[in-house]
């Protein structure tokens, strides 16, 4: 068994040999016979130069990235506190057609997106775009809290409704605080879903684009510098590392604690 894991773990982690390899490597060195072989002289210009083409990019994938994460967490985490612990009549109608979104592949609903989008004035802007990916979050984020919150003692908040908490008193007082490993599941979750995602970006954003669409464009249309492409997509996934190196034990606890139960 476990040299079959061990296995596995090196095709997984021979793309990524490449990509390190080739990124130290000037010009002159990559080739399909040298391609295994580390660089005879290790030098990071292809990642001085790749960050110089990138770093707007990345730039521009933060803006878009931080807000639509925050508020797709914070929508689905409204949205399974309300599907969860307060039963209406229609509630479970609405949440399998709100499961459906996350059935819908973004070319099928591209076009008729395009036109909403101009037709409010949101469309070749980074609000647009930051509006897509909340809206296409919030089936995925709604799941997660509502199997995570329908582990919470009901008892926990009739008492708080007898001390006079409301609605959203009951959410801030006492749903909120014990929220953490679900927050963390979404925010891995919604960050690496929106950092990689290029469609909506190539499509929506094209005056703003980010890092994924100029990760394309960094290829050029003659000469290709692998190294510097190799370098550009690792400073590309290196968010998406940092976050799930920092978030990583949370996200197990999260993951133990039932947030994706169900």
């Amino acid at each position: 068994m476990y040299g079959l894991l061990v296995l596995f773990a090196v095709l997984f982690l021979i793309p990524v040999y490449m990509v390190l390899v080739t990124s130290f490597k000037s010009l002159d060195q990559v080739s399909l016979t040298t391609m295994w072989q580390f660089p005879s002289a290790f030098t990071t210009d292809s990642f001085v130069k790749a960050y110089e083409r990138l770093s707007p990019n990345l730039a521009n994938s933060l803006s878009l990235v931080i807000p639509a994460t925050v508020l797709s967490a914070v929508l689905g985490s409204l949205n399974g506190y309300v599907l969860s612990k307060w039963q209406f009549r229609g509630a479970n109608i609405i949440f399998p057609l709100m499961l459906f979104g996350m059935f819908i592949p973004y070319q099928a609903i591209l076009i008729p997106l395009v036109q909403f989008l101009r037709t409010v004035g949101l469309f070749n802007s980074m609000p647009g775009l930051i509006l897509v990916h909340v809206v296409y979050g919030i089936p995925i984020t709604t799941l997660i809290f509502r199997n995570y919150y329908a582990e919470v003692p009901t008892e926990m908040l009739e008492a708080g409704a007898i001390d006079g908490a409301g609605f959203f008193g009951l959410y801030y007082y006492i749903i909120l605080p014990i929220s953490m490993p679900g927050f963390v599941v979404v925010i891995i979750w919604q960050f690496t879903q929106i950092w990689n995602e290029f469609l909506f970006g190539v499509t929506i954003a094209q005056n703003t684009p980010v890092v994924t669409v100029a990760l394309q464009n960094l290829a050029g249309s003659q000469i290709v510098e692998w190294n510097v492409q190799m370098a550009g997509a690792f400073l590309a996934a290196l968010p998406t590392l940092l976050v799930y190196v920092l978030l990583g034990r949370y996200f197990i606890r999260g993951l133990l604690a039932g947030s994706i139960k169900g």
